[in-house]
């Protein structure tokens, strides 16, 4: 039986590249949009799931398991980001990307396991960053919103476990894709003491996304991951760079990683 499949932001970038393979290799996919315009665009079901809306949220998921009987798979993917000096970021941006990165996903996860509990079988894949493993300047509330959705993919695996449901988190690292687009950008302020700085990283941010890997290689590991029978908790997909500064982190002392990224990013 083909297996179902809930990819939330699917509307565009890595969510879309997604769903779209997914749905090539066989499975029964239903991607999410805000709001779902020329459906005839998507090889795979799009559908309307807003993860701040917890109502729309229910009635994806009811929709679902009431045509198809089951739910397999669920890849929280949808999310946004946000940039900006923490002393000049408007706290209520702070909030709203909390709300979609972490609690908007956590509400999608909490709507799907009753069913998976249900079958005794399940598949969730938060996806997070590799920019979640490391407070990087002007993305640090990026990082922070990504790095708890890492802390509570591991304590809910361990929670549902005994369901037989596996809960994993990919973190990718840069993609080409439109998020710097999406992404909310503090304005640079003519009298803020980050005036400078933080204008030369917004460009240097920026172009490490036009310049990202394809998203279909995050497709790609989504894939073997639900075919993997006992996954690993954490996976990245990104650069050698990317994935080497997590080790990085891990083995230098903090004064000299800090060093090290403070010289990259010219501060």
């Amino acid at each position: 039986m083909s297996k179902v499949v809930l990819v939330t932001g699917a509307s565009s970038g890595i969510g879309k590249a997604i769903a779209t393979f997914l749905h090539e290799k066989g499975y029964q996919v239903y991607g999410t949009s805000r709001n779902p315009k020329n459906k005839e665009n998507f090889a795979f079901n799009l559908i309307a799931l807003d993860v701040l809306k917890v109502e729309t949220i229910k009635n994806a998921v009811n929709f679902i398991i009431n045509k198809e009987g089951r739910l397999d798979v669920l890849v929280n993917n949808a999310g946004m980001g946000i940039t900006g000096p923490i002393e000049d970021t408007p706290t209520d941006e702070m909030r709203a990307v909390f709300n979609t990165n972490f609690f908007g996903a956590i509400d999608v996860l909490k709507a799907v396991l009753p069913q998976m509990r249900l079958q005794k079988s399940g598949t969730i894949i938060n996806v997070t960053s590799i920019a979640g493993y490391m407070g990087l300047p002007f993305r640090g509330l990026y990082s922070a919103s990504k790095g708890a959705l890492e802390i509570v993919t591991e304590a809910t695996n361990m929670e549902v476990k005994g369901f037989g449901i596996n809960i994993v988190n990919v973190a990718p690292g840069d993609f080409a894709t439109n998020i710097a687009e999406g992404r909310y950008h503090t304005p640079v302020f003519e009298n803020s003491a980050y005036k400078e700085n933080y204008k030369t990283n917004l460009d240097l941010m920026n172009s490490h996304v036009s310049e990202g890997m394809n998203p279909i290689e995050m497709a790609k590991t989504i894939y073997r991951i639900i075919n993997t029978k006992n996954p690993k908790i954490h996976y990245k997909v990104g650069g050698f760079m990317e994935k080497f500064s997590i080790v990085l982190k891990r083995a230098l002392p903090d004064k000299l990683y800090q060093k090290l990224l403070m010289n990259h990013y010219k501060l």
